[in-house]
């Protein structure tokens, strides 16, 4: 049954419905290759075995039927409420049935284990968690990125091929993008968010898929979306890049592979490269972080701040405490630049049909020290990343995460983001970037999956 863990998600579900696999030997093989992989890279904080054979047992015939997933612990399921990756939430938690959990049961998937966390969800590195780091299955003393760290990693290290995290500013695009995976952070609204416990108050977080390739996110995704993502061409593709520090200032290594996939995607949709102009990126970044913070102070109050776990970490408190002084008035003028950065785009998608400029602007970084070099200087990973990420969650567009390239070692991504609503055409492009180099880096493997290096460079 190993070779059947090495499939795709795809694949998996379509040997198993062809019964080439069985569904029940593969869900074994999966939880023993998690406890043989999981110790090095700390991806899946909690696996709950007779749970995920009781899945099995009542599953539906779906097109994900008998297929071993992994779910971050931003969602409750029956048996286990989510922990946010802290050692204390402000907000009770309980067992439930949220909705990425339905999707998948109904599907007929099966949940292996949970998938670690950043703490509280706030970081692009994924370097702190009440159940210690994930670590980037291509290089284990590197960050595998956040908040979606461990199903990132899981899905990097070939424990399970596909798995479902959250993006509530940039937290599925950044560890694929660190992981060397596609990563589709939806349109809002467009994915399942129920149970989530902010999912009444906020305006940026939705559920996505973290897979390998496009193809596979396709087949979460529509798990996720209860609808059918449709393949197309993406032909003659209109591709719009900017002249800002988002695709600039960026590590030359990263920047030039990332200019190299954009005219490759040309090539191969036999489209064009548009100039466009975003003024209010920079302010549309700003906008983004406060209104994340100011939606995170459900259940904040002076004294439950005064009170919290000590085992939460220092800095987790200090930006607990930090919400409770963000200005009305800041928040109120970022809700405006929202209103004028949709608008900005709503015209600029007229003209062009994904926007592309680098997922993150340097590989992932050391976990003791997350900090990157760039041309500007030495920067925050968390600094540095949010500028490229903020702006789908601000104004609910689509964005997906490919990989594109290496350096040192460690995979280069470029991000692509279209108009409300064109989620599939996003996956069409990633599948055209995935033709245009043969697969070379979807298909590309780390180390640790592999016992050896992998000989398509990365």
């Amino acid at each position: 049954m190993s070779e059947a863990l090495d499939l795709s998600l795809r694949d998996q579900a379509a040997a198993i419905a062809a019964g080439e696999a069985e569904a029940e030997e593969l869900l074994e093989a999966t939880l023993a290759r998690i406890a043989e992989r999981n110790p090095a890279l700390n991806a899946v904080v909690e696996t709950f075995p007779e749970r995920s054979r009781e899945m099995l047992a009542a599953a539906p015939g779906g097109p994900l039927h008998g297929v071993p997933v992994v779910i971050k612990d931003e969602w409750p399921l029956p048996w286990r409420a989510q922990r946010f990756g802290a050692a204390e939430m402000l907000v009770p938690t309980a067992p439930g049935e949220s909705g990425p959990y339905r999707a998948l049961r109904d599907a007929g998937a099966v949940i292996v284990g949970v998938g670690n966390m950043h703490e509280l969800g706030a970081s692009s590195t994924g370097n702190v968690s009440v159940y210690g780091p994930a670590h980037n299955p291509w290089n284990l003393e590197r960050c595998p990125g956040g908040s979606s760290s461990g199903p990132a990693a899981a899905v990097a290290g070939r424990l399970v091929a596909g798995a479902v995290g959250a993006d509530g500013v940039g937290s599925i695009r950044y560890p694929a993008a660190y992981c060397g995976l596609t990563g589709l952070k939806p349109t809002f609204r467009r994915s399942a968010m129920d149970g989530h416990h902010m999912a009444a108050i906020s305006t940026t977080i939705v559920s996505g898929p973290l897979c390998a390739d496009a193809a596979d996110c396709r087949l979460l995704g529509s798990v996720l979306f209860g609808e059918q993502l449709e393949a197309g061409d993406a032909a003659g593709l209109r591709i719009g890049v900017i002249s800002d520090e988002v695709s600039a200032d960026v590590a030359p290594a990263v920047r030039e592979a990332c200019e190299t996939a954009i005219e490759n995607l040309r090539r191969e949709t036999g489209g064009e490269v548009r100039e466009i102009q975003l003024e209010e990126l920079q302010a549309a970044t700003l906008a983004t972080v406060l209104i994340a913070n100011s939606e995170g102070l459900l259940g904040a109050t002076p004294q439950r701040l005064n009170d919290l776990d000590p085992e939460l970490s220092p800095i987790a408190r200090g930006f607990l405490k930090y919400r409770m002084l963000l200005p009305a008035a800041a928040v109120v003028k970022s809700q405006q630049v929202r209103g004028l950065a949709r608008h900005r785009l709503a015209a600029i998608f007229d003209d062009v049909d994904v926007i592309a400029w680098p997922t993150v602007p340097a590989v992932a970084p050391p976990l003791e020290a997350p900090l990157v070099e760039l041309p500007s200087g030495t920067l925050t990973a968390d600094q540095a990343n949010v500028r490229g990420g903020a702006l789908a969650n601000l104004t609910g567009i689509p964005a997906v995460s490919v990989p594109i390239g290496s350096s040192e070692g460690l995979p280069v991504a470029l991000q692509l983001q279209a108009a409300w609503g064109r989620d599939e055409l996003l996956l069409d492009a990633a599948e055209a970037l995935e033709r245009a180099n043969g697969r070379r880096w979807v298909d590309s493997v780390p180390p640790l999956a592999r016992g050896a290096a992998d000989p398509a460079g990365a």
